[in-house]
């Protein structure tokens, strides 16, 4: 599929870039995009929720009255589970919710979010930015221009720039990525991802060398 490359202004420039098939074409598997999104969303979780056994509360250890003889139930200490202030039987510990992924459900899953965006115009080539001085006002007019101001976006470019991460990480809306950390719960999460021209040229190198290999 080919894309029109736009300048800053949001102008069309005559440049166009050539998307491959393979990856922006593809029948979307939702159910691993699922998978993936989930994966994303478990490992956030910190997991720190605690309580604590009648070996970690406070209070004395010794038996409250003899076994036999009293007429009541035999009772231990007052760090019983029953009593008010006593330990938790069974409670939550401290643990991770993360879970493993294949790295090919993983590739499979961005590339079917990739396709999902191509087919509903949900993706926007820009030629390479270009911020001699962080300013998040600049950067907040090319976004408007170029992303027609859509509610939330992704802006992936294909190395680290300084100057744009500092213009655009104030921007709640914006969420900038450079192309080897892009992840599928950010392509699902975003209403356009914006590609730079360098970016979207790497997927066209990427499938050439798949084909060649």
């Amino acid at each position: 599929m080919q894309l029109d490359v736009l300048n800053s202004k949001g102008e069309v420039t005559g440049r166009k870039v050539e998307l491959p098939e393979d990856i922006f074409n593809i029948e979307p598997n939702d159910h691993v995009i699922y998978l993936a999104v989930k994966q994303y969303r478990a490992a956030q979780r910190l997991g720190l929720h605690s309580t604590k056994t009648r070996a970690e509360v406070k209070g004395a250890s010794r038996k409250l009255h003899k076994q036999k003889g009293t007429g009541g139930a035999r009772k231990g200490n007052i760090r019983n589970p029953l009593y008010k202030g006593g330990g938790t039987i069974n409670g939550p510990k401290p643990h991770g919710y993360g879970f493993k992924l294949n790295r090919k459900v993983k590739d499979l899953a961005k590339i079917s979010a990739l396709s999902h965006k191509a087919r509903a115009n949900q993706i926007v080539v820009v030629e390479d930015l270009s911020i001699d001085t962080p300013k998040t006002k600049t950067f907040v007019d090319v976004l408007g221009k170029v992303s027609k101001n859509a509610r939330k976006t992704l802006l992936v470019l294909p190395e680290y720039d300084t100057n744009v991460y500092l213009s655009a990480r104030n921007i709640a809306s914006n969420k900038t990525v450079v192309l080897s950390d892009m992840n599928t719960y950010d392509l699902v999460n975003a209403n356009v991802v914006i590609l730079t021209e360098s970016t979207a040229k790497f997927f066209t190198e990427e499938a050439i060398e798949v084909v060649e290999g």
